[in-house]
């Protein structure tokens, strides 16, 4: 036989071996899944602090177009939207969040209540999404609407002839936005599964114990002579085997 399908033959069964191996424990890779899902759920349902997002639309307003204006050009347009990062930069600075704080007697730092904000652009537009991420769905509302109020001053403040406005304002999150209790289950069973899976594969790629004699043939080129038939079950090993053994002995 050639060498390449002696190689061949051996990957097939070593694959075969290996399904076999995977099919015979399924029972073992199904109770790590669960295992794996239920421990992911729990965390996520009861462990985890659920986050909630409440988020406010604004509009930028540059000095230079009109409401009335029937020329507006696509100059004047591309300014409003590189406008929207400077007014992100002034959304987040100390001055206008810790006017924020005050407004809405909240019991955060500047910089806690840095960490839940955040804002972008909407589809490249001239219009930014303020955002809210915290643990109580009406703090979030609340914080939001502040900014919203107090974010137009602060930009009229610094940057003359320039404005937002409030397009959408936020409404209290009826559910939360992470953790995703699915997800987490979903991973936490992938996980059990990958895990389960692994397991079983590595011990029989490291178990060496030889159990069918065409292995030695095909494996080392190693002939077999003679195979001794497995007659006896074993209970009946278990029943007889010791008084074989000292019936031999003793006829020695």
């Amino acid at each position: 036989m050639p060498a390449g399908t002696q190689e061949k033959d051996l990957a097939e069964i070593d694959l075969i071996r290996l399904a076999a191996a995977l099919w015979r424990r399924g029972w073992v890779i199904l109770l790590t899944m669960l295992l794996c899902g239920a421990a992911a759920f729990s965390c996520a349902a009861f462990l985890m602090t659920p986050l909630y997002q409440s988020s406010a639309l604004m509009y930028v307003n540059n000095g230079s177009i009109s409401v009335g204006d029937a020329y507006v050009s696509l100059a004047d347009l591309n300014a409003s939207k590189t406008l929207v990062d400077s007014y992100i930069v002034i959304m987040k600075t100390r001055l206008t969040l810790n006017e924020v704080i005050e407004r809405a007697d909240l019991d955060y730092t500047y910089e806690e209540l840095c960490e839940m904000v955040s804002a972008d652009a909407v589809n490249a537009t001239e219009i930014f999404r303020i955002t809210v991420t915290g643990p109580d769905p009406a703090e979030t509302e609340r914080i939001a609407n502040t900014i919203v109020d107090v974010l137009p001053d602060k930009i009229s403040e610094i940057m003359e002839g320039s404005s937002a406005r409030a397009v959408d304002y936020a409404v209290v999150p009826d559910r939360r936005s992470s953790p995703s209790v699915l997800k987490y289950t979903a991973a936490g069973l992938l996980a059990g599964l990958i895990l389960s899976c692994g397991i079983i594969v590595l011990r029989e790629l490291f178990d060496d114990q030889i159990r069918e004699d065409e292995y030695l043939a095909q494996a080392y080129g190693l002939p077999v002579l003679a195979n001794i038939p497995d007659l006896l079950s074993s209970r009946e090993r278990a029943g007889y085997g010791g008084c074989d053994a000292y019936y031999g002995a003793g006829k020695e």
